[in-house]
């Protein structure tokens, strides 16, 4: 019974924070939105409006549930459910700290990346369902982005597991990190050093990793649909895409989606390129940073840290960048990032069997 209890409050924490992420996310864009515009935000609702994003959410969820009379109707509320759960069941092999994750897979990347995947067929089903050409088109669109952005970021995942030779995002973490733990010691992951700090991740450990990082981390603003790949949305062309005909709760569910892939996305490249939970201060002679801002609670520090960078990067693209056409947008993937990532896989094999 314990066991079954701790699985079910590991999700109820995983699901409050996508929701309490979500509500600070939103309200984060519109600063960032308004600064990069140099505008106010918003102001009236609380102090410095940090209200504003509570009384929105609740006046969303107050919606009347509308389906329309031509839709499939168990589709159509079914598509919302899909695209949330694809994203939040990411969360589960993604490592807080060290030993904090809630589960340790030796496939984790694999599991994630299958498992996000499925919210292009919600949003496929969102747009079909609702009968609406405009969110046909928007789930279409979605559909030829998300399979064709998966292939570089895939190959620019797999730059990273031919070097540290697992599957298990936690094992990849702790090899970019110091030798503290026996755990480690025990692993036998001589290749991580005694120095640790920024030194240690996997972008410093092989400097083509750079370039991998780059190609996931365009890859991944196409894969949630963010600025400049928001095509499947796009409000001046497609009225919202794939959700024009959402409101309240359902709504709610493909929003709270959106933003917890963002995270999601984020965490991914953290864990895979930049050192996970490990710190960015090296040991320096006599000088023991890398121990003194190490263990669980500085580890959960360094993973949030890092993820919000990379997400307050992903909104201020947003406000800097124009939309894509879509042959551009096409292009960009097929003639430039799937190349490029299947040139540094090539290096990383070669990296593997030369240097390491």
């Amino acid at each position: 019974m314990n066991f079954y209890l701790t699985y079910i409050l590991v999700a109820v924490l995983l699901f409050s924070f996508t929701a309490l992420f979500a509500l600070f996310a939103v309200y984060a864009e519109r600063k960032i939105a308004a600064f990069t515009s140099d505008r106010l935000g918003p102001m009236e609702t609380g102090k410095y409006g940090l209200m504003q994003t509570f009384a929105d959410i609740l006046k969303m969820l107050q919606k009347e549930l509308i389906t329309p009379s031509a839709a499939d109707k168990l589709l159509f509320a079914l598509a919302p459910v899909i695209i949330f759960l694809s994203v939040y069941m990411g969360f589960a092999a993604l490592p807080w700290s060290e030993g904090l994750l809630p589960a340790s897979l030796n496939v984790g990347v694999f599991y994630v990346f299958a498992i996000v995947s499925i919210e292009a067929v919600g949003i496929l089903l969102a747009g079909w369902s609702s009968n609406n050409k405009f969110s046909l088109l928007g789930g279409l669109r979605s559909v030829s982005q998300v399979v064709s952005y998966e292939i570089p970021a895939g190959v620019s995942i797999i730059c990273v597991v031919m070097l540290a030779q697992s599957l298990d995002m936690n094992e990849i973490a702790l090899r970019q990190g110091i030798m503290t733990t026996e755990a480690v010691k025990f692993m036998g992951l001589a290749d991580v050093t005694s120095t640790g700090g920024f030194l240690s991740w996997h972008i410093f450990q092989a400097p083509h990793l750079i370039i991998a990082y780059v190609i996931y981390f365009i890859s991944s603003l196409a894969e949630c649909n963010r600025a400049p790949f928001d095509i499947p949305e796009a409000e001046s062309e497609l009225v919202a895409g794939f959700h024009t005909e959402y409101t309240g709760l359902r709504f709610a569910f493909i929003f709270l989606g959106e933003y917890s892939m963002m995270f999601l996305v984020g965490m991914i490249g953290v864990v895979l390129f930049l050192g996970g939970w490990n710190t960015p201060l090296p040991n320096i002679g006599s000088l023991k940073l890398a121990q003194w801002t190490s263990g669980i609670g500085w580890g959960i520090f360094w993973t949030f840290f890092k993820v919000l960078t990379v997400v307050g990067v992903q909104m201020w693209i947003r406000w800097t960048l124009p939309r894509l056409r879509v042959d551009h947008l096409m292009s960009l993937c097929w003639k430039v990032l799937t190349p490029l990532a299947f040139l540094c896989m090539i290096v990383s094999g070669l990296w593997r069997l030369l240097v390491m």
